[in-house]
């Protein structure tokens, strides 16, 4: 009877540390496929732009308010982009957002 419980008891304690870990393994997996799909989004936001002879982005500027054709770096973040400014931020997410004013 006794060896019986502590079975029980090992196989309960088990079982619970197995649906543990498949919970922090499907969380961690959601994490990963929503990071994927955002990316995924924006990338798809930026390849949509219209873009030059060049492969240059035509964007307006949210800084000088003027056309401008510029490369983005791998964020997707325009050459002329300057860190800490807030128009350029403003610009950054725009464009990932695929809402950015082109022409």
């Amino acid at each position: 009877m006794a060896d019986r419980r502590r079975l029980e008891r090992f196989l309960r304690s088990k079982l619970q540390e197995a649906g543990e870990q498949y919970e922090q393994v499907r969380g961690s997996t959601d994490e990963q496929l929503a990071e994927a799909r955002k990316a995924y989004e924006v990338a798809k936001n930026a390849r949509s732009l219209p873009s030059d002879e060049a492969g240059r982005a035509k964007i307006v500027c949210r800084r000088y308010a003027e056309q401008r054709a510029a490369m983005l770096d791998d964020q997707y973040r325009p050459a002329c982009y300057e860190e800490g400014h807030p128009d350029c931020e403003g610009c950054a997410e725009d464009v990932q957002e695929g809402r950015i004013e082109t022409w």
